[in-house]
């Protein structure tokens, strides 16, 4: 049995590289590939992550994951296009029920729930290399750089800063390219926790609007798993997320008057606790292994 996982390469997907693991793990063949590399596919399952596109071939089973829902602007009218135009897979994958109702036409498709996880990392003790750290998109939607400019131009001038994106020469431009905003990447997944464990802090930047604050933040679990303490804008899913895993971050409040070097450094931290969060355990819970099961292929688990 082979899977190949289809998607165009335009976003961190670390969850592509753990689910190849974890399918390696129980005997089943993987491939990473492009849109255009469908129609010559050997693979019995496509798995889509998607946007638009993901049309059924014949003999083949597909697979659409959502990890998102669309972004602004027009968000609620590109959801609603691509309940219309996209074509019913076999099954579908939702980061959520909040994802699930918004981007799931109503239909008999069977369906299953897989959060964001995190890979266990090494967390012996190393010398920082920067005083923090950013992990993920820089698009404009994010609204970074008002973040960013604390340490451009604002009362961060002397701390460093490592930004972990793609495509980030638009906002380096914008900041003016200061000495002490290091901006790297793309990088590997499996390499992220090597530079996060390089910070003394994490940078957790989400909008406090939707979809953005309905969606789980794959960078504050890498940042917990690495034992770093974590600076977060304050909204809806790191409150739920805080009830339930525990854990103690400093919240940026609206207008970032509390964003000093002094109020971060002498604030207490706590580490949330992450069990439940590896990739293995979001996997299985969505139900997909008793799904190619039930489609005749044995897994090794």
């Amino acid at each position: 049995m082979h899977i190949a996982f289809i998607h165009a390469g335009n976003a961190f997907m670390p969850e592509i590289a753990a689910y190849q693991t974890f399918f390696h793990n129980i005997g089943l063949t993987t491939s990473r590939i492009s849109p255009e590399q469908t129609d010559h596919s050997k693979a019995d399952i496509l798995w889509y992550f998607m946007g638009f596109g993901g049309k059924k071939r014949k003999g083949k089973r597909v697979i659409h994951e959502y990890t998102s829902c669309s972004v602004p602007p027009f968000a609620a009218v590109k959801d609603a296009i691509k309940k219309i135009l996209v074509p019913p897979p076999d099954f579908r994958i939702f980061q959520n029920e909040y994802v699930r109702k918004k981007m799931s036409p109503a239909d008999h498709v069977p369906y299953g729930f897989r959060d964001h996880g995190y890979a266990p990392v090494d967390i012996s003790p190393v010398t920082p290399s920067y005083d923090f750290v950013y992990v993920g998109t820089v698009a404009a939607q994010r609204r970074l750089e008002r973040v960013f400019r604390h340490f451009s131009h604002g009362r961060l001038q002397e701390r460093s800063l490592l930004v972990l994106s793609n495509e980030y020469r638009q906002l380096q431009d914008k900041l003016g390219n200061p000495p002490n905003i290091h901006f790297r990447g793309p990088v590997a997944p499996d390499e992220v926790p090597f530079y996060i464990r390089q910070a003394r802090y994490g940078l957790n930047i989400i909008p406090d609007r939707k979809p953005f604050n309905r969606q789980t933040s794959g960078k504050l679990l890498d940042y917990a798993a690495a034992r770093i303490p974590i600076i977060s804008t304050d909204y809806y899913w790191i409150r739920q997320f805080q009830q339930t895993a525990g854990g103690s971050f400093f919240y940026l409040n609206t207008s970032l008057s509390n964003f000093t070097w002094d109020n971060i450094r002498d604030f207490r931290y706590e580490d949330p606790d992450l069990s439940g969060w590896t990739w293995d355990h979001q996997i299985r819970r969505s139900g997909i292994v008793e799904w190619i099961y039930a489609g005749g292929t044995t897994p090794n688990a």
